[in-house]
């Protein structure tokens, strides 16, 4: 399939009442469509894993293409600089978070690329190197603790960033490390401690949130073992 098929497939699918319901999630519609990520899932799996395919998709710009081309894509491909190009067309939540789901978060350029794109200021190049981090926690099972130790400098750093999608993202990225294992729990919940002592409303609200989690018991009993 080419991309002006796809792109005339994804055209066809395209609902206003859709459009409507991402805006009111706080999804910029700007270049949107209006189509549910189920429906860009099954055309992904009809389509196969296809890197060049990924790219030409992105290059259109549209939201769903964009989307539809971190699902088809292959992260043994990712080049540093193809990372870079596409994280600078991040502009809303839901295209950071499934790019780093579906496919920059199996790279092996993804741990490098948390620690570089957390330091930086444009919002959701931000949001993506803790969304990276909250993914690597999730998917990642080889990694050691070690590593994930080394990101709570970054969180407590970032813990005082008031925009709405770098501070969610600093909270997911602490409470999936803390739900790791029992020592990235308990390490966790000290990190959390800490910046709620920071005299800042968004820093007490990511520790106030990530401490509910973490100290729950029912999360408590499922990683006490690991």
């Amino acid at each position: 399939m080419e991309c002006e098929q796809i792109l005339d497939k994804l055209i066809s699918l395209s609902s206003k009442e859709n459009l409507e319901g991402m805006s009111r999630y706080g999804i910029n519609t700007n270049n949107a469509l209006g189509i549910s990520i189920p429906q860009i899932r099954s055309l992904a799996k009809e389509i196969g894993k296809n890197h060049i395919l990924a790219l030409d998709l992105w290059n259109t710009k549209f939201h769903e293409t964009k989307i539809l081309a971190s699902m088809i894509g292959i992260s043994k491909m990712l080049t540093s600089d193809q990372m870079e190009n596409w994280v600078k067309d991040f502009d809303s939540w839901d295209v950071c978070d499934q790019t780093c789901n579906n496919l920059f978060g199996k790279s092996p350029l993804a741990y490098d690329k948390s620690f570089e794109w957390c330091k930086r200021n444009e919002e959701f190049v931000k949001r993506a190197g803790y969304v990276l981090m909250a993914v690597l926690a999730v998917h990642d099972k080889k990694r050691k603790d070690e590593d994930f130790f080394r990101f709570f400098p970054l969180i407590y750093e970032g813990s005082t960033d008031e925009r709405i999608y770098v501070k969610k993202a600093v909270n997911w990225a602490l409470r999936q490390i803390g739900k790791r294992n029992n020592i990235l729990n308990k390490k966790a919940i000290e990190v959390a401690i800490d910046i709620k002592k920071i005299d800042s409303r968004t820093a007490k609200w990511i520790a106030n949130d990530a401490l509910r989690e973490l100290q729950d018991i029912k999360i408590i009993q499922r990683i006490k073992n690991k």
